[in-house]
């Protein structure tokens, strides 16, 4: 069956700097922006490569909310 993949707005904050360069290079992901520790960003399908893209990072809360592609 297949399933439909969403779009979502997502903001991370981290223990230390955020690691924005393999993150912006993950499939599916756009408008990278960081802000000391907080990075924010969209998920355009499937969240698999956003989140290997945080390996290795310690992530203090992660918020993600429905939204269009961009």
């Amino acid at each position: 069956m297949a399933q439909e993949l969403s779009n979502h707005r997502v903001e991370v904050t981290f223990v230390g700097p955020p690691p924005a360069r393999q993150v912006a290079l993950a499939s599916g992901v756009t408008e990278v922006e960081v802000d000391g520790r907080r990075l924010r960003c969209f998920i355009c399908g499937s969240f698999q490569p956003f989140l290997e893209a945080l390996h290795g990072s310690e992530v203090i809360s992660l918020t993600s909310t429905r939204s269009s592609c961009r």
